[in-house]
Formats: C-alpha cells, sequence, structure tokens
C-alpha cells in the first residue's frame, strides 16, 4: 500500500514539471521574438544617424577648408574684442591714474601754499599755485647742464645738436620741445662771470638762469634747483637734465619719452649701481659712505648724470618738496635717493648712453642712439673738437627732428 502511494505522487509531480516546462518554454520563444525583432531595427536607425553626423562633419570640413568655419569666426572675433577691450582698458586706467596724480600734486603745492601764509613764512618763489588756465603743454624741457667756463662746448653743441634762432623757437611752437642752457650765478653777485653769461644770453637767448650759486661740490643743489625752476615755467610731461659734453639726438630722444607718456611717475636714464667711495681724495668720494652700509657697498640703482629724464609729477614732487630732500656728493645719487620709497618705475634704456666708437654702427643699423659719450671722460673726450665728428658720424637725419609726430 505504500509502495503505490509513493509511486502515484511521483507520476503526479512528472505530469506537473512536464507542464511547467512546456509553458516555460513558449513563454522563452515569444520574448526571444519579440527582443530580436527590436534589435533587428536598432541598427537602421543607428545608420540613419551615423549618416547624418558624417553629413554635418563634411559640412564642417569644407567650410574650414574656404575659411568659413563660422564658429572659428566667432571665436576669433570674440577673441580680438576681448583683446581690445583689456586694451582700452589698461589706457583708460594709465590715464585715470595720471589725472589723479596731477590733482594730488597739485593740491599739495596749494597746501604747501596755505602752510607757508598761515606760518607768516615766506613764500618761495617755487612755491606757486598752479594755474588752471590754458598754459601751454609741451612735450619735454630739455636742460643742458654747463658752468661759467664752459662757453666752447656750448657752441660745440649750438652748432651741432641744438637747434638756433628761428629754428628754437619753431621747435617750440611746432614740437613742444623747450631746450635751454641751466646755469646759475657766481659767488661775487654781478661779478665778470654773470655778465659774461648776461651777453651771451643776450646774443642767442638760450639761458635757463637759476638761484642758485655755481660750484662742483652744488651740482645736487642745482638739479634741484633746476627741476623746480623748469617745473614752474612750462608745463611738460617730462623734463631732461643732460651735460654740456653729450651728443643728442631729439627727434629719438622726443620719440623715446613720448612712448611713456601715459605713465604719470616714471625715472628714465641707464641705471647702474657703482661703488660706494669711502677713500678721501679720489673722485665720487662720498662722504657719507657710511649711510650705506659698510665699505665696499654699492649704491642703489639710479640713472647716469650725462642724461635722464623725469616725468611732470616727479618734477613737481622736488620743486614742493625741495628744503627737505638730502643731498649726496653726486648729483645722480642725490635725484636717485630723492624716488626711494615713492611710487616710481625706473627704466633703464641703454640707447641713452651709447659709446662714441658704437653710436655710428648702430645708426647705420637703424637703431639711432638718444645720447653718446665716452664712459672714460663721463662725457665726449675732448668734446670741444670732437662734437662735430660725433654728429656727423653719429646724428639722426637731418630732417628727423621737423618730420617726427610725438
Amino acid at each position: 500500500m505504500g509502495w503505490k502511494s509513493k509511486g502515484f505522487e511521483a507520476n503526479s509531480k512528472s505530469t506537473v514539471t512536464k507542464k511547467w516546462t512546456l509553458l516555460l518554454c513558449i513563454g522563452c520563444f515569444c520574448a526571444g521574438m519579440l527582443f530580436s525583432d527590436r534589435m533587428w531595427n536598432v541598427p537602421e536607425a543607428e545608420d540613419k544617424t551615423i549618416a547624418q553626423a558624417m553629413g554635418v562633419k563634411d559640412e564642417r570640413l569644407k567650410l574650414i577648408s574656404e575659411g568659413c568655419d563660422p564658429i572659428r569666426k566667432d571665436v576669433k572675433h570674440e577673441s580680438k574684442d576681448i583683446l581690445g577691450e583689456v586694451s582700452r582698458t589698461h589706457n583708460a586706467i594709465q590715464t585715470l591714474d595720471k589725472t589723479i596724480s596731477n590733482l594730488e600734486m597739485e593740491l599739495a603745492a596749494t597746501r604747501a601754499v596755505q602752510e607757508s601764509i598761515i606760518n607768516g613764512s615766506p613764500i618761495s618763489g617755487d612755491l606757486k599755485i598752479p594755474e588752471a588756465s590754458g598754459k601751454r603743454k609741451y612735450l619735454m624741457v630739455v636742460g643742458i647742464n654747463t658752468a661759467f667756463s664752459s662757453r666752447k662746448r656750448r657752441d660745440s653743441v649750438r652748432a651741432t645738436w641744438m637747434p638756433q634762432g628761428e629754428e628754437r623757437k619753431k621747435l617750440e611752437e611746432e614740437k613742444g620741445i623747450i631746450m635751454r642752457f641751466v646755469i646759475g650765478h657766481s659767488a661775487t653777485s654781478g661779478g665778470i662771470l654773470d655778465r659774461a653769461i648776461e651777453a651771451e644770453d643776450q646774443k642767442h637767448g638760450d639761458f635757463l638762469r637759476l638761484e642758485h650759486v655755481e660750484g662742483y661740490l652744488e651740482l645736487s643743489a642745482k638739479t634741484k634747483s633746476y627741476f623746480a625752476t623748469a617745473a614752474a615755467l612750462w608745463d611738460a610731461d617730462f623734463y631732461v637734465k643732460v651735460d654740456d659734453d653729450v651728443h643728442v639726438n631729439i627727434a629719438t630722444l622726443g620719440a623715446t619719452l613720448a612712448r611713456h607718456r601715459t605713465k604719470p611717475r616714471v625715472y628714465i636714464g641707464c641705471m647702474k649701481s657703482g661703488p660706494v667711495l669711502a677713500q678721501k681724495g679720489v673722485r665720487y668720494h662720498e662722504p657719507e659712505y657710511w649711510k650705506f652700509g659698510e665699505e665696499g657697498n654699492k649704491y642703489f640703482r639710479h640713472a647716469t648724470g650725462q642724461l635722464y629724464a623725469i616725468s611732470k609729477d616727479l618734477a613737481s614732487y622736488i620743486s614742493i618738496n625741495q628744503h627737505v630732500l638730502h643731498k649726496y656728493a653726486n648729483e645722480d645719487v642725490s635725484l636717485g635717493s630723492w624716488f626711494i620709497g615713492l611710487d616710481v618705475e625706473h627704466i633703464d634704456d641703454r640707447s641713452l648712453c651709447c659709446g662714441t666708437a658704437d653710436c655710428e654702427w648702430k645708426a647705420q643699423a637703424g637703431n639711432v642712439c638718444v645720447a653718446s659719450f665716452d664712459w672714460a671722460c663721463s662725457g665726449i673726450c675732448k668734446s670741444v673738437e670732437r662734437m662735430r665728428d660725433v654728429h656727423r658720424r653719429c646724428g639722426e637725419d637731418k630732417n628727423a627732428l621737423w618730420t617726427a609726430a610725438f
């Protein structure tokens, strides 16, 4: 009885299992048919998409080959627009900075005058309230540092690179360039030396007389007086100091300075850092050498004294603060020290200090020097005899000054 029941149950289970297996197979077959049909349709859609993409790519390639890629053109135009906007913004900032700096200098000058009045102190002739009226604007004032004994040097300059008579007046009116020999007075006021300069000035009319007593050890004081006086007399973008035994190409100098016209505080020259000479009796001895550290130290960077230029704001700064600016033994060191701690851009331009042996081949190569002299002599050696020759070999084209646009 037990065996029969067991056999029945086994047959029953086997029958059920076969039915479910059959149904499962039919279900899988139907699902497979549906899935296969879906997969067969997909490649057709993908082929269409790929074909469309290839068509677009072919059109892109065709446009690029013809130089008409719209995306690249847009990017290029956008780049140019951005660069142009950056450049315009930079120029606007520089102009605004210069305007603010000018206003600050004028305000400082006005305050200095007011303080002098309040304190009952006499007002210096250099501390004048700035005139807001239409004062003529010049590009540069070139002050040629000279001495009582340098008449022949002055004549050599007049005969070469410094225009004379009507040409000098034309230079002022048309190009905005003032040129003067700079000299003070002798220790004996109204003496023979002063009378000789007055007679020379009546003949040429090219002197700037300073309220300063001439002397080799007083060059730093003379430099202060020159910048203060020049800034009071002429409203210029730049004020230049040059020695009377240096050759200068005025048009090249004007073009060089004009490149820095939008900068408010610039100090331009051949920057150097020479040794501080502690030994007495030697040339360029520095009595205050101890201020520069241990013996053997070098000066801070400053422009060589043969030729340098400063912007209007710096000349105004010297004028306003001249009574508290310290003077060292060497005037080029003194000038450099006055700008320490100020927001001043030092521009090292080696075309302002070419050697007389190099300026000729540079001029032939199209790189005309601004100034030429001999380092061994701190000027042109035997300048009276050699100035004409240096001018012939190293001078700019004679029409360069009159065709230049600054």
